[in-house]
């Protein structure tokens, strides 16, 4: 079976669905179904959002299973909220204070290292 489409390929615009069919007994019903916001993430997109929730939303947990930075992880989540919204992605402010301090407290730790601490507090 072949995973839905949700875009034209001609004009790249949303296509809607107008047609079910049963596996059983294909019975079809034809009508304007909508699909959900997700149906239009790429597939990387949702493999990244069902990461995301595999690890309830921690981001070090996204961090580690899919090998990437903290910066990397936000822009990724912040591009994907901008996709379910349909608004175009706002720019990320600069760090808190207290986000400050839970980059240091990770570098005493030794979660990070001293290059990954300066991205994240070079993070726009």
């Amino acid at each position: 079976m072949y995973q839905v489409i949700s875009s034209c390929p001609v004009c790249g615009k949303k296509l809607k669905v107008v047609k079910l069919q049963c596996e059983n007994c294909d019975t079809v019903i034809e009508n304007d179904f909508c699909l959900s916001k997700f149906d239009y993430l790429s597939t990387e997109d949702l493999f990244f959002a069902e990461t995301f929730l595999k690890c309830r939303g921690n981001i070090k947990e996204v961090e580690k299973e899919l090998k990437i930075s903290y910066p990397t992880v936000r822009s990724r989540l912040d591009d994907i909220i901008g996709k379910l919204d349909g608004k175009p992605k706002t720019a990320v402010p600069a760090p808190s204070s207290s986000r400050k301090k839970e980059i240091l407290s990770a570098l005493e730790n030794g979660e990070i290292t001293p290059e990954e601490a300066l991205e994240q507090m070079k993070e726009k």
